[in-house]
């Protein structure tokens, strides 16, 4: 398996549109075991996003589908910033 953790952050007040596209144009991702958008409780304008996939590849093949293409898109002008991004190898657990 093959895991992602990132922070992202959003310019002032926007949030919760951009959970918004995230959560639509990632609904049907080929190889995709979990994708959790997840609100920070410390800073108001960021999230954190945790992927785990069946293997690396299919998360390259995911950012290259339409809908995923269509919310980085849409989505770009609404980030601030990246942080926090760490690879990791999932192992299991609830939910997988």
């Amino acid at each position: 398996m093959y895991g992602i953790l990132g922070k992202l952050t959003t310019i002032p007040g926007r949030r919760d549109e951009l959970v918004a596209i995230l959560l639509e144009g990632t609904g049907q991702m080929p190889g995709c075991l979990s994708y959790i958008i997840a609100l920070d409780t410390s800073e108001a304008d960021a999230i954190w996003i945790t992927e785990v996939w069946d293997n690396k590849e299919s998360h390259a093949a995911s950012l290259k589908l339409p809908s995923v293409q269509q919310a980085i898109a849409k989505g770009r002008s609404l980030i601030a910033g990246f942080s926090n991004r760490v690879e990791t190898i999932p192992v299991g657990g609830q939910g997988l």
